[in-house]
C-alpha cells in the first residue's frame, strides 16, 4: 500500500467520523423550566391552561405548600412563584 493510498485513507475516516459526531441529536423536554413541552405534565395556575405553569417529566411524591420546599410554577403570568399544590386550576398532558 502506498503512502498516498495510507494518507487518503486516513483522511477519509477522519472526514466521516467528525461527521457522525457532528450530528446532532433530537431535542428532549427541559423539566422544570416554565415551558410546557412533549412528554412534560403540566399544572396551570388559571383555568383552561393560562397564567403561569410547572412543567414534570416524572411523578412526584409531594408538592409540599410553603417556600422554599414547594415546587412552584415556573412560567409567566399569574401564579408565578406561588406553590402548585392546592393552586392548579388546570392541567395539561403534553
Amino acid at each position: 500500500m502506498s503512502k498516498l493510498t495510507r494518507i487518503l485513507g486516513a483522511t477519509a475516516a477522519m472526514a466521516l467520523s467528525g461527521t457522525v459526531l457532528a450530528t446532532a441529536s433530537p431535542a428532549s423536554a427541559a423539566e422544570r423550566d416554565g415551558i410546557c413541552q412533549t412528554g412534560e405534565f403540566c399544572y396551570y395556575f388559571n383555568s383552561n391552561q393560562q397564567g403561569s405553569l410547572s412543567d414534570f417529566t416524572s411523578s412526584v411524591a409531594d408538592y409540599s405548600t410553603t417556600q422554599p420546599t414547594c415546587y412552584d410554577f415556573k412560567g409567566p403570568g399569574a401564579g408565578k412563584g406561588d406553590c402548585i399544590k392546592n393552586a392548579a386550576a388546570s392541567v395539561w398532558n403534553n
